[in-house]
């Protein structure tokens, strides 16, 4: 029974999207500006299978011979987050955009959410960096046990707390409780725990952020993978970002290695269906905080664990032709551009696997593209809503 390892570097985008304008993001190339910083960059798996050889890729050599299909996919939908990017893989087209409160949550949503959860207040209630608005009101919040609430470009409503103070799981109450707040036309994509400590000089997020995202349509490409009798493993955020929808199995992680360390595991767990991988830190860590250093180490780290990946897979004994491993990305978060947000860019689009043909796959439809042809790879039946499966031009005939 075939499986597909799919694998989301989150926020890995490869230059401004045609609509880039629209979004104030003209001018922005995550992979691109980070190559340009580190041009010696160590990518080779990547390369392998064909990242610099997809059309519009700038600063990553290609190869002569890639082993795998490449290309890229522009998206669709209206938006460049994560929840909209990661459903219109799933076939999820997202016309209009969820709202964002440049200005602040209205009274009555900050009024509402106090009475639910019987905080004493909240601080702040603006658009904010995550990192800098702890440590900006980290003390008061102690003191006076008023979560922090703030916001981004992003339609997202996040709850920043001291573990010292509320439990991670008494902040995820709160979070539980704010989703049900946030309906209608303040019906945002995510409300985000964002739980940190006290680490002797400054504060810090923990790894106990949790999303609680709006219910996505269904079917989904992880329902019919589900109703297909299949598996859905979820790895890092993809449960929250999903609503548990379509998903038979999850399990949460710190950061990237932990999430390849589950990915590399589930392959003994998994027999057929899905496994499907969020790497957060490409974007929590690295691509919000400018830390262009760090996101070229994260690069290259993630490098050496598709290389266990592929071998584990048995590519080069041929142990498995029905096992394929799919590598895009949700968004752009280019970490030498203007301000701390997303960005509206390209995604890369990589598929390899032992009965796949190498091949050029240009520029796709949507980002659905990738969910279309794992669809396909696995044999499920129907079709997604959008997006055209290049399976048809990729597999090899026996």
């Amino acid at each position: 029974m075939p499986r597909v390892i799919w694998i989301v570097l989150d926020s890995v985008g490869m230059g401004e999207a045609p609509d880039a304008a629209d979004f104030g993001d003209e001018g922005c190339s995550t992979i691109g500006h980070i190559m340009e910083k580190y041009p010696q960059l160590k990518i080779p798996n990547l390369r392998r299978i064909g990242y610099g050889n997809i059309e519009g890729m700038v600063g990553v050599m290609p190869v002569d011979e890639p082993v795998g299909a490449y290309g890229r996919l522009r998206e669709l939908s209206a938006g460049k987050d994560t929840t909209i990017g990661h459903w219109e893989m799933a076939g999820i087209h997202t016309a209009q955009r969820f709202p964002v409160y440049p200005d602040g949550f209205p009274e009555d949503i900050i009024d509402a959410f106090v009475k639910s959860t019987g905080v004493p207040g909240v601080l702040y209630n603006g658009v904010a960096s995550g990192t800098a608005i702890i440590n900006e009101y980290g003390d008061e919040m102690k003191a006076s046990r008023k979560p922090i609430i703030y916001t981004s470009a992003d339609s997202v409503f996040q709850i920043a707390c001291d573990e010292s103070v509320y439990t991670p799981e008494e902040l995820y109450d709160m979070c539980r409780k704010a989703r049900a707040i946030l309906t209608g036309s303040h019906n945002v994509a995510r409300v985000i725990a964002r739980p940190y400590v006290w680490d002797g000089e400054k504060y810090v997020r923990t790894s106990n952020r949790r999303d609680f995202s709006r219910m996505p349509k269904e079917p989904n490409l992880l329902t019919m993978i589900r109703d297909a009798g299949q598996d859905v493993y979820a790895i890092g955020k993809i449960e929250d970002i999903f609503a548990g929808s379509g998903i038979t199995e999850a399990v949460h992680t710190k950061d990237n290695e932990d999430g390849m360390d589950r990915t590399i595991e589930a392959l003994d767990k998994v027999k057929s269906g899905l496994i499907f991988t969020n790497l957060v830190e490409f974007d929590s860590t690295w691509g919000h905080r400018r830390d262009v250093k760090g996101y070229a180490g994260g690069l290259e780290a993630f490098d050496k664990r598709l290389g266990e990946l592929m071998e584990k897979l048995g590519e080069y004994r041929g142990e498995r032709s029905e096992d394929f491993i799919v590598i895009t990305a949700d968004h752009g978060c280019d970490p030498t551009f203007k301000g701390t947000d997303h960005t509206r860019e390209y995604v890369p689009f990589l598929a390899y696997g032992g009965s796949l043909r190498p091949a050029d796959l240009g520029t796709g439809t949507s980002f659905a593209d990738s969910g279309e042809t794992v669809r396909d790879m696995l044999g499920v039946p129907g079709r997604l809503s959008i997006g055209v499966s290049r399976w048809p031009e990729i597999r090899k005939n026996d």
